[in-house]
């Protein structure tokens, strides 16, 4: 059974045609794994045990619209596999994402692959993560925070 915070993106459309972007995210709860679409209206919730899902996407430059247009509040995270303050900021985002699963999204961005996005919200420094409501930049956060500081610059954000 995968550990949390492992989160796989597949490309392909399902039976129902339906193209947009599926990620399969694991119930922290129950350890089930969910197929998520991107909605615009409500949060994920497990299938089996009905616990709000941890919601942590990867996307493209082709994908980022749909991802980044969520109910919740949203933390894009442009980041690089190469870059160490990147590898420092990841794992605290996957923990973001549990803590306040249906509460928020965190979508993920390698600025390498993804040249757009990343030229999109002037991504000159990595790791740099936009906080997005309702598709719209509301916060900007260069740089790797501690797990206590980037929760006090997200809260105003997340109602907490």
């Amino acid at each position: 059974m995968p550990g949390f915070g492992e989160r796989h993106y597949m490309d392909m459309p399902d039976a129902t045609e339906d193209t947009r972007p599926v990620s399969l995210l694991t119930c922290k709860s129950c350890g089930a794994r969910n197929r998520i679409r991107p909605s615009a209206k409500g949060v994920p919730a497990c299938g089996t045990c009905k616990a709000a899902l941890p919601w942590l996407v990867d996307a493209s430059d082709s994908t980022f619209d749909t991802e980044a247009d969520a109910a919740v509040p949203v933390v894009v995270d442009l980041w690089a596999p190469w870059c160490g303050p990147c590898r420092f900021v990841g794992p605290i985002l996957a923990e973001l994402a549990r803590d306040y699963a249906g509460k928020l999204k965190v979508v993920k961005i390698n600025v390498d692959d993804n040249p757009r996005t990343s030229e999109r919200f002037q991504a000159y420094s990595i790791p740099t993560m936009m906080v997005l409501k309702g598709g719209q930049p509301v916060d900007r956060i260069v740089g790797a925070l501690p797990k206590d500081q980037l929760v006090a610059r997200l809260a105003p954000h997340l109602g907490a």
